[in-house]
């Protein structure tokens, strides 16, 4: 999978159905398809004229998009943000399960929040919380511990020096098919279809790397 320009749309880890009743077929293929290829398309599109930028990853576009030249800000900041919100996205979800945290994630989530349901009133409260389109993160800081926090439109937590290791998706094309206006239940429902398995590892990940 090409990690520098020009980027690629990264394929799903699970068939289009496979998040259904939850997600439907029809929402994970446009939401795929559609919108995420586009801003693949558009970052490609806006890097292409500048060739020294060619070799930065997504992610230190993404966290340094302000030491870009002005004119270039604008467009890495909603694309490369938009490529690296939806990648996370896809990649921590899968086929409706009952799992919850394992191992030492489970253990952070209960020291931060007191209990697994309690950290999803959290996330639920900064999603519902979002006005408009954006996203609500569970992040580990720069201290090792886990925050909850919404971001818009397509921003992200990276310039904030956190490592983000699951993330809900709260723009309309993600949830407005099945569920129209209905965010809430979008929110419950979308628990259903988390990979628990990914989000610890991402949550390893973040905890032996430096940010």
């Amino acid at each position: 999978m090409q990690e520098t320009y020009p980027f690629q749309l990264k394929p799903l880890n699970y068939s289009y159905n496979a998040l259904e009743p939850y997600i439907d077929e029809e929402t994970v293929r446009i939401h795929h398809d559609k919108h995420l290829k586009t801003y693949v398309d558009n970052l490609n599109k806006a890097l292409q004229p500048y060739p020294e930028y060619h070799n930065l990853s997504l992610t230190q576009l993404v966290k340094n998009y302000m030491q870009l030249p002005t004119k270039l800000q604008t467009a890495v900041r909603n694309n490369a943000g938009g490529v690296y919100n939806h990648n996370l996205y896809f990649d921590i979800m899968n086929k409706p399960s009952n799992s919850t945290p394992q191992g030492l994630l489970e253990i952070a989530i209960n020291n931060t929040f007191g209990s697994f349901d309690e950290m999803k009133n959290h996330i639920k409260a900064a999603a519902l919380g979002q006005f408009g389109s954006g996203y609500a993160w569970l992040v580990v800081d720069s201290y090792g511990n886990l925050k909850v926090i919404p971001t818009p439109n397509q921003d992200t937590p990276l310039p904030q020096n956190t490592c983000p290791i699951l993330i809900i998706d709260v723009w309309e094309h993600a949830y407005y098919l099945k569920y129209q206006n209905r965010r809430a239940e979008y929110i419950d429902n979308w628990w259903n279809v988390v990979n628990w398995n990914k989000v610890l590892e991402n949550y390893m990940a973040c905890k032996t790397q430096m940010w």
